[in-house]
């Protein structure tokens, strides 16, 4: 059973039920928008047939659904999350598509609740960045691995490679005065610096931990398309701009539209994104 048990995870675990209807509504372009990182990341730890998985912070589960389908009849994925409606989500997802192989669970990034040495493939994408403890949560990665099992986590990379939600951030953040994220609170590009998700994997004692940048461009047809879907799946910003007063909410609209301007072209609107994906091995027995 997941237990919050202090301030700021019980305001990221409201935060995350608010905005979970909205990140059901939008599971398909979320798995389309995650694609190439899911590729990077199988690529990078040699997903196979008959591999034991988890997924972690899986939001409408993207990672874990392909991931059953890459593993097979003779494979297993758990697709977890800390939001039950998320997990839900994934549920429902997994049984349209006739995915027997996929289980679902309400699972805590930073405390798995799985014994030692449960699983070959470990998967978490865009999640570890927006947990208070992120070197907790790689170690409980670890303990969850057979050795010679391998993790891949994927993470935004620096914020000027990330205009998509960047200009978001950078409107808000103008339009209010105060910093978004505020401090003490995790947010989209707090593991971004270059070398850190590495060495927080090398902290876990994670063996052969490599990294590489994944470009992650977003297109949109339109900036009512990005207006739509960027601030819905926001997290803690989504929440935000619902309480704000419209006319805040169109200073913010209207900032954020001047911004991305200069990315506008006949078919619409080519953003600049980018993710970092770390992988690591636990160590085999010897």
């Amino acid at each position: 059973m997941v237990v919050i048990t202090d301030p700021v995870r019980e305001q990221l675990h409201a935060v995350w039920a608010a905005v979970a209807p909205s990140w059901g509504e939008h599971a398909g372009a979320i798995d389309i928008r995650g694609a190439g990182v899911t590729r990077a990341m199988f690529d990078a730890v040699d997903l196979a047939r008959g591999d034991q998985v988890l997924e972690l912070a899986a939001g409408p589960g993207s990672v874990g659904l392909t991931a059953a389908e890459v593993v097979g009849p003779g494979g297993s994925v758990v697709v977890s999350d800390i939001e039950p409606q998320m997990v839900a989500i994934t549920a429902e997802r997994a049984q349209r598509r006739g995915l027997a192989n996929v289980t679902t669970r309400v699972l805590d990034l930073e405390h798995i609740e799985c014994p030692a040495a449960s699983f070959d493939i470990v998967f978490c994408r865009d999640g570890l960045m927006l947990v208070p403890d992120p070197a907790a949560a790689v170690r409980e990665v670890h303990r969850v691995l057979r050795p010679g099992g391998r993790a891949a986590f994927a993470v935004w990379a620096e914020r000027r490679h990330n205009t998509w939600l960047g200009a978001l951030l950078d409107a808000v953040t103008a339009e209010l005065g105060v910093a978004i994220p505020p401090p003490g609170m995790p947010g989209p590009f707090s593991l971004a610096e270059p070398g850190v998700l590495e060495e927080l994997l090398r902290a876990a004692a994670f063996a052969e931990v490599t990294g590489r940048d994944v470009e992650t461009p977003l297109h949109v047809r339109s900036f009512d398309e990005w207006w739509s879907v960027v601030p819905a799946l926001a997290g803690p910003l989504a929440s935000l701009l619902e309480s704000l007063p419209a006319e805040m909410t169109t200073a913010i609209r209207t900032s954020a539209q001047a911004d991305l301007a200069t990315f506008a072209g006949a078919d619409g609107y080519d953003l600049p994104g980018m993710s970092v994906v770390a992988t690591g091995r636990r160590r085999s027995t010897t």
